[in-house]
């Protein structure tokens, strides 16, 4: 499967993962996001949440992004909860955006780290 629309960038990791290019294991997948383990996991629940539209980070979101932004938001909870994570107060998880090269971004394409569960965690 091969997509040139200016929402997939054809060097991209991420783009490459939602193309079903390179394997993942997914977590969830719908119209709008793709969720999958992250491959080197610091918790027991660490999984990454993508939009399936290349944006290359939260430094390149806009205003027009925000109906987009809303939804994924609204769906970490959701899939926290799905992945294992134990329920509020007593329970949570830890959502991680990390932008640029200072920041920490080691791929270019705006991704959420989700990650919860009983610690210790070996990293965070």
């Amino acid at each position: 499967m091969t997509d040139h629309s200016p929402n997939h960038d054809p060097t991209c990791l991420f783009c490459k993962i939602i193309a079903k290019q390179i394997p993942s294991r997914r977590v969830y997948e719908d119209e709008e996001f793709y969720a999958f383990h992250d491959i080197a996991p610091w918790a027991p629940v660490h999984f990454l949440l993508i939009p399936k539209a290349h944006i290359a980070s939260m430094a390149q979101v806009t205003q027009g992004h925000a109906a987009l932004m809303g939804r994924m938001m609204a769906l970490v909870p959701v899939l926290a909860s799905q992945a294992g994570c134990r329920p509020y107060p007593e329970g949570g998880f830890r959502l991680v955006t990390n932008t640029g090269a200072e920041g920490g971004q080691e791929v270019r394409h705006l991704h959420f780290h989700i990650m919860g569960g009983p610690r210790p965690w070996l990293r965070g």
